[in-house]
């Protein structure tokens, strides 16, 4: 059966939201964190730190993601994240990203194949645990892909994340399923496919036209409708209850993480930049929240949203914006 991945959301899906995520919405199969970048002091950056620690991710499965194109310091994180009791570790290569993609991280590793083969041979020689990859079709040009292929077929990937798009794409341009379709049964780790997945019926359709893939990872649509996996499984749309519940749990965990509501209240903009697409008129709401700036008025909207408007079954018969997944 089709395994359903949550993508890594900078911003969005730390711990706090993975937690009430699987709480009230369960039925990913696994979570994967945003990413950070192991240094030269080989040292958890703070931020990653707290996502990391075990207590806040008991009964998820969670797979930490790291940006980098340096081998020991890939492989010194890998270890350390061995040690924590994680079982799985992704490298990305797909972030499109200016800052990252000057440093020749990300999607910008994939301009450079020989290196990046050199990378991968270096971290299979004896990796601390297994590794997936997740990765664009290349910088410019969907034909690198082909040669990318053949480099990642020479290493045992737990699993290869593959989002059809080439960096230069950013998430602007459509996904390119011609391409994906013509080379993923090339592959010989596990597929699974990213990218423009927003729809129960989407879903569906290419699950029912790529039977070989092992696992749809869902990003923007799955924040626009906390309750898609569900949906996916043969379960019920998301209702009024549980998800203003959800989102009271989530605004009061992040006042008492950031020890401020005004703090909690400009996260929770982030989410409401997509959710607010799940409910039937919401544009008129969307304004109002963005430039709300006092806690207690944006409590007052968003009880007043939930009072007036009416859910949609999927949060793309709104319009959903531009993703910024790792």
């Amino acid at each position: 059966m089709i395994q359903y991945y949550f993508a890594p959301m900078e911003g969005i899906t730390g711990y706090l939201y993975r937690n009430l995520h699987r709480r009230f919405f369960p039925g990913v199969d696994k979570y994967f964190m945003p990413f950070f970048s192991p240094g030269k002091e080989h040292v958890f950056p703070k931020r990653a730190k707290k996502d990391l620690l075990l207590e806040h991710n008991q009964g998820l499965r969670v797979v930490p993601q790291l940006l980098t194109r340096r081998a020991e310091d890939f492989m010194w994180a890998a270890s350390a994240l061995a040690e924590l009791g994680y079982e799985e570790v992704n490298l990305n290569l797909g972030c499109p990203s200016g800052t990252v993609v000057a440093k020749g991280k990300g999607a910008g590793f994939l301009a450079d194949p020989a290196e990046l083969d050199r990378f991968l041979e270096t971290v299979f020689t004896k990796p601390p645990l297994p590794i997936s990859v997740k990765t664009r079709l290349g910088l410019r040009d969907p034909a690198e892909f082909g040669p990318l292929m053949e480099i990642f077929n020479r290493y045992p990937l737990s699993e290869l994340i593959l989002h059809p798009r080439v960096r230069t794409d950013l998430y602007r341009r459509p996904v390119r399923p011609e391409i994906f379709d013509g080379c993923y049964q090339t592959s010989s780790s596990p597929v699974c496919y990213n990218g423009d997945l927003i729809t129960q019926a989407g879903c569906a359709a290419f699950e029912r036209d790529h039977p070989d893939v092992t696992a749809l990872m869902l990003g923007r649509g799955l924040v626009a409708n906390p309750a898609l996996v569900i949906q996916c499984k043969g379960g019920p749309a998301a209702d009024k209850g549980t998800l203003f519940a959800f989102l009271n749990e989530l605004y009061r965990g992040y006042a008492a993480a950031f020890g401020s509501r005004r703090n909690a209240m400009l996260r929770m903009k982030e989410i409401w930049f997509y959710l607010i697409h799940l409910f039937e008129g919401g544009e008129k709401f969307s304004k109002r929240i963005r430039r709300e700036m006092d806690p207690d008025r944006y409590e007052s909207t968003v009880r007043e949203l939930f009072q007036y408007l009416p859910l949609r079954t999927d949060a793309a018969g709104g319009w959903l914006p531009e993703g910024k997944e790792g």
